[in-house]
């Protein structure tokens, strides 16, 4: 199945080069082996992930034409393990395809039922691989640009965790980025800004994400603008939070 992608803010973004490796840094023990990307989009993400440790990296993505554009970013800088492209969702996957880590990158508030969503990909897990999501925080601060670039929600910690599957066992859980939050909701209270301009994600980049990768320890990942779980297979199948 493809989509076309209706957000427009990825070029943005893709800038953030601080926040990737910040939480980059985070969960790049769980990103080995065999990984898919569900939602690719422009690679910017596979380009701070994929270090050489991964025995093979899929991308799949669902918009025809961002998987051009991925493509020929692919050929003209390739990643230092070996890379596979589709495009479509995760039903578009062999039946026999297993992974090590699954990767949900600012994807799965763009997923109408997020709820299915992981259930098919936890079949899509080996034993002892992982799901990591990181996905924006807190519905308070939905925004027009939310709505904009096609977020179906942000989460909460415990709203991210009630959608795993019973087969899913939390690893860790933690939210990123405590001063990126005030400024969100600044944004939200008094600019009311649809998009944010490339002169504000620079300021947010290299400014607040590094006041933020001092304090979040502090206040012991407690509070942040995006929200991380991670889960593996259980032995048993667990409880819905």
């Amino acid at each position: 199945m493809t989509s076309s992608y209706v957000g427009s803010e990825l070029e943005i973004f893709q800038h953030a080069t601080n926040w990737k490796a910040y939480y980059g840094r985070a969960i790049k023990p769980y990103v080995i082996g065999d990984v898919l990307e569900v939602g690719a989009g422009l690679g910017a993400t596979s380009r701070f992930l994929c270090d050489g440790r991964q025995r093979s990296w899929t991308c799949l993505e669902p918009d025809p034409e961002l998987l051009g554009q991925l493509h020929e970013r692919l050929a003209a800088q390739p990643l230092p393990s070996p890379v596979r492209t589709m495009c479509g969702t995760v039903d578009a996957l062999a039946a026999d395809q297993r992974f090590d880590a699954i990767l949900y990158i600012d994807v799965l508030e763009h997923i109408e039922d997020d709820v299915a969503e992981l259930e098919r990909s936890a079949t899509r897990l080996r034993q002892g691989g992982h799901i990591i999501v990181l996905a924006p925080a807190h519905q308070s601060l939905y925004s027009e640009f939310d709505k904009a670039i096609g977020h179906f929600r942000r989460y909460s910690k415990a709203s991210l965790l009630a959608v795993a599957p019973p087969v899913l066992q939390l690893v860790e859980a933690f939210y990123l980025d405590a001063v990126g939050m005030a400024a969100s909701l600044a944004n939200r209270l008094l600019l009311r800004a649809p998009m944010p301009t490339a002169g504000q994600i620079v300021f947010w980049d290299r400014v607040l994400v590094p006041v933020s990768r001092v304090i979040d320890p502090v206040l012991a990942r407690g509070i942040g603008k995006s929200v991380v779980a991670i889960w593996t297979l259980a032995t048993e199948p667990t409880k819905r939070v």
